[in-house]
């Protein structure tokens, strides 16, 4: 599938990671219609994104399997993010990274540092809003007319691996967009892979360039529900 293909208008749109920047661009360009399970989340092998969908999440970022990780970072709040057009600073919360072993998906988001607090003293909140996210992605893969679902990074082995997991799950039409990133290479270049479903394009490492977003997502858009 090449990127002339691809273009044209679909239902809704779901972003596969491997972080914030597919969920973090759909919304920009007013594709996005809805948080799902994995944005905001670092998953960095699509092929654990692939196990995932198999199992239809099933124990994913259940509390026996996660694992609290040395790294903390500051990111904006989500909730507020969500609500607004333009966070600003004030925003900013300083939060856990918290791994789940049994899919090697790393949360960014979800856990603030609160003084005196252990970090899963808000997961009972956390798992609420995650279980939500998680029926509301998997009845939009089956129910919906048409998918796009966006993926940064991947191999041509995951994602016939994809491909063929999606067909298993969509009822209707869909297509997947994964921008393949190479360090020092600059523009857009279709990788022309033999995957019916699959439009593949090499794109410059850097996850946030609006140069790449605007001319990947040009000529797609939201059908009117």
């Amino acid at each position: 599938m090449n990127l002339e293909e691809l273009k044209g208008s679909y239902h809704v749109f779901l972003s596969l990671g491997s972080a914030c920047n597919p969920a973090s661009k759909l919304k920009e360009y007013n594709l996005r219609t809805f948080s799902g399970p994995l944005d905001w989340k670092v998953t960095l092998s699509l092929s654990d994104v692939n196990r995932l969908l198999k199992n239809r999440f099933q124990g994913f970022m259940e509390l026996r399997n996660m694992m609290l990780l040395d790294d903390t970072d500051f990111f904006f709040n989500e909730e507020e993010a969500e609500k607004e057009e333009n966070a600003n600073e004030s925003k900013l919360v300083r939060s856990y990274f918290v791994k789940d072993t049994l899919y090697n998906v790393i949360s960014v988001h979800d856990f603030p540092i609160v003084q005196q607090q252990h970090w899963h003293a808000t997961y009972p909140a956390f798992r609420r809003k995650l279980v939500f996210r998680i029926r509301r992605f998997l009845h939009a893969i089956k129910k919906s007319p048409s998918i796009l679902f966006v993926r940064w990074a991947g191999s041509y082995e995951e994602a016939a691996e994809l491909q063929e997991t999606v067909k298993k799950m969509a009822r209707g039409n869909f297509s997947i967009l994964l921008l393949c990133p190479e360090d020092g290479f600059q523009g857009v270049e279709e990788l022309n892979w033999d995957l019916k479903h699959v439009c593949a394009l090499k794109v410059p490492n850097i996850p946030f360039d609006d140069d790449t977003w605007r001319y990947v997502l040009s000529g797609i858009t939201l059908a009117k529900q």
